[in-house]
C-alpha cells in the first residue's frame, strides 16, 4: 500500500453504520468508556457490552449489563463488535481474530493517554506533514509499517495491523548499542527495558532510569539491584522540573494532570544529566513523550544520541513525535516498527545517526 492509497479508505465510524448491524462493545475499563464516548461523538448506537467467559459475573459497566459473547448473540443474532481492550498475549489474540471471523469487528482508534481520537479528515488536514514522515523514513519496512497503521487507524481493521507486526528483538539492533552506552530510561516501569538493554549489550557505562509511579519504582529498584552505574530517580520525565498532580495507579491509564490525587516530582533531562554525557535514550512516558523531548533538547542537540520513542500513547504520537525530533535536531535516519500487539499499541520510532 502507497501513501495516496489511504484516500480511498472507508472512515471506521461509516463502515460500522452502513453495516447497520447491532454493535456490542468488547471490553470494559477505560478503554470501554473511550469506545462509549467515540461511539456517541459519532452518531454509532450501542446495543451493549460483552466481555470473556471468565469477566462476565452479573455486573452492569456504563449503564449496560455486561453479557458473555454467546449472549450478545442470542439477544441480537449476528453484530458488530467494537474491540476495547488492548493484549499482547497470543491466546486473547487468537480470540479476537475467531471473533473476528464471526462477526464484524473493529478497533477504534482511541488514545491511550487524552481525549483526542483518530479522525480520517483530520489525518489529511495534517496531510503534508503526515507525507514529510512518510518519506523521511529510511527504509521500505517503516513506510510500510508507516500505511499500514494508518490504514488501520483509519478504517478500525486489525489485518492491517496483522501485516505490519515486526517480531524483532528488544532493543531493536537498529539501535546498534555496545557496551559503551550512557543510556536514559524515561519511564523504566519496572526495570523491563532496563534488564532488556543490559542483556543485549553485556553491560553500560552508565544507567538513568526514572519512573514515576511509587510501586513502579520500588519494582524497578529491586529488579535492577544487581546492575552497576545505575541511577534510579523517582520522578516523571517532563520539560522541566516541577511538581505535578499524578493519577491512574500503575497501569496504562496512570498519567501527568491536574485532577491527580497525588504530587509527583517531575524531572527535565537536562537537568539531571547537567551537561553530562548520553549515547541512548528511550521514551515511553504515557503521553508525556513531547515534554520529556523537550525536557531532553539540550542533551539531544549536544550529543545526537540514539532514541527510541513510543508512538501509541496519543494517536498522531507517530507524526508529530518525529517532526519534532527533526525540528530540535536535524539529520537522524527514522525507522519505524510495530510490535504485536492488538490494537496499535507498541509502535517504536527508532532515530539514529546515519553510518
Amino acid at each position: 500500500m502507497n501513501f495516496d492509497d489511504l484516500t480511498a479508505l472507508p472512515a471506521c465510524e461509516d463502515e460500522v453504520k452502513r453495516i447497520g448491524k447491532p454493535v456490542y462493545i468488547y471490553g470494559m475499563g477505560n478503554g470501554g468508556e473511550k469506545v462509549l464516548k467515540w461511539c456517541a461523538d459519532r452518531g454509532v448506537a450501542v446495543s451493549g457490552v460483552f466481555a470473556s467467559d471468565d469477566f462476565v459475573r452479573g455486573q452492569s459497566f456504563c449503564g449496560y449489563e455486561v453479557l458473555s459473547l454467546a449472549q450478545a448473540e442470542e439477544r441480537s443474532g449476528d453484530i458488530t463488535v467494537l474491540l476495547a481492550f488492548g493484549t499482547e498475549l497470543p491466546d486473547v489474540m487468537a480470540h479476537i481474530d475467531h471473533i473476528g471471523k464471526r462477526h464484524q469487528l473493529f478497533a477504534p482508534d482511541v488514545p491511550v493517554a487524552g481525549d483526542r481520537a483518530f479522525s480520517k479528515a483530520e489525518f489529511f488536514f495534517m496531510r503534508e506533514r503526515a507525507l514529510h514522515v512518510y518519506e523521511s523514513l529510511a527504509d521500505e519496512q517503516s513506510k510500510r509499517v508507516f500505511t499500514g497503521l494508518t490504514a488501520y487507524k483509519i478504517t478500525g481493521r486489525l489485518s492491517y495491523l496483522r501485516e505490519i507486526f515486526t517480531d524483532e528483538a528488544k532493543p531493536s539492533t537498529l539501535l546498534r548499542l555496545g557496551k559503551d552506552e550512557v543510556y536514559c530510561d524515561l519511564g523504566a516501569y519496572n526495570g523491563d527495558t532496563v534488564l532488556q538493554t543490559v542483556s543485549a549489550t553485556g553491560g553500560c557505562k552508565k544507567i538513568y532510569a526514572l519512573e514515576p509511579e511509587k510501586r513502579n519504582f520500588q519494582k524497578c529498584t529491586r529488579n535492577c539491584i544487581g546492575i552497576d552505574n545505575i541511577e534510579l530517580v523517582n520522578a516523571a520525565a517532563w520539560s522541566h522540573d516541577c511538581v505535578m498532580a499524578f493519577e491512574g495507579g500503575s497501569g496504562r491509564q496512570a498519567k501527568l494532570g491536574e485532577k491527580g490525587s497525588t504530587l509527583i516530582a517531575a524531572r527535565s533531562l537536562d537537568s539531571i544529566l547537567h551537561g553530562g554525557e548520553c549515547t541512548y535514550i528511550k521514551y515511553d512516558v504515557e503521553g508525556a513523550d513531547i515534554p520529556a523531548l523537550k525536557g531532553s533538547a539540550e542533551t539531544i542537540r549536544r550529543f545526537q544520541p540514539k532514541l527510541c520513542c513510543a508512538l501509541y500513547h496519543r494517536c498522531y504520537d507517530y507524526i508529530d513525535i518525529p517532526l519534532y525530533i527533526e525540528e530540535l535536531c536535524g539529520g537522524y535516519e527514522f525507522f519505524m516498527r510495530q510490535q504485536r500487539y492488538y490494537p496499535a499499541w507498541e509502535t517504536e520510532l527508532i532515530a539514529v545517526r546515519p553510518l
